[in-house]
């Protein structure tokens, strides 16, 4: 059994969605970062920087943790054979465009939402990062204006960062800019899989606060 560590965030839904994909089975074990429960001892064994998401993939043996998103799709990919080229030049594309996501969509978005909702606003971050991200999208978009999917066929890249690129698009209202990116962001969300981690995620989310309001 895979133990799945996450929280309902862009970060958070791709580990879920690869483990979909795979058809793996795992057990959802939602860590509530609006509570600091991703500071709590427990989680920080799993994780020591103290960030969803992480895995305990007890297949592979006792306390085989990983954790950072990018890593868990490629310890998951490996595992099934699975959504990433063995060699060769698809595979190599694969990296970069998940160490892209890694380095630049989550970060500039992140940033996006963090000054957004800081106590002091400072307009002139916001404007910076918006800056920044919508150079990014542009990025994703020259490249998915020719290709369906990031690394040729569909990959980790794309569940690397189909989350991001979403919120990216939404929070800055480009998809009128980005066309090829938004039609990638509805075809990779119209897939079985990653319509069912949305969902289980969601439903494990709302059945957590409605035990709590019991409580």
């Amino acid at each position: 059994m895979i133990e799945l560590y996450t929280w309902t965030t862009p970060n958070g839904e791709k580990p879920a969605i690869m483990l979909e994909e795979c058809g793996l089975d795992y057990d959802l074990r939602l860590v509530d970062i609006s509570t600091g429960q991703q500071k709590e001892s427990g989680f920080l064994a799993i994780n020591p920087n103290g960030r969803i998401p992480a895995i305990v993939d007890r297949e592979a043996g006792e306390g085989h943790r990983v954790f950072e998103s990018g890593a868990i799709l490629v310890h998951l990919a490996e595992k099934t054979g699975r959504f990433l080229a063995a060699s060769g030049p698809a595979r190599s594309e694969a990296f970069a465009w998940t160490f892209f996501q890694a380095g630049g969509t989550g970060p500039m978005i992140g940033q996006i939402h963090y000054f957004k909702n800081a106590e002091e606003r400072s307009d002139f971050a916001i404007r910076r990062f918006e800056r920044e991200s919508e150079r990014l999208l542009g990025v994703l978009d020259a490249r998915l204006s020719e290709a369906d999917y990031l690394a040729g066929d569909y990959s980790i890249a794309d569940m690397m960062n189909w989350s991001w690129a979403r919120s990216g698009l939404r929070d800055l209202d480009a998809a009128s800019r980005f066309p090829a990116l938004a039609a990638w962001v509805e075809r990779v969300g119209s897939r079985p899989a990653v319509k069912a981690a949305l969902a289980r995620l969601q439903d494990a989310k709302l059945a957590a606060a409605e035990r709590a309001s019991n409580a």
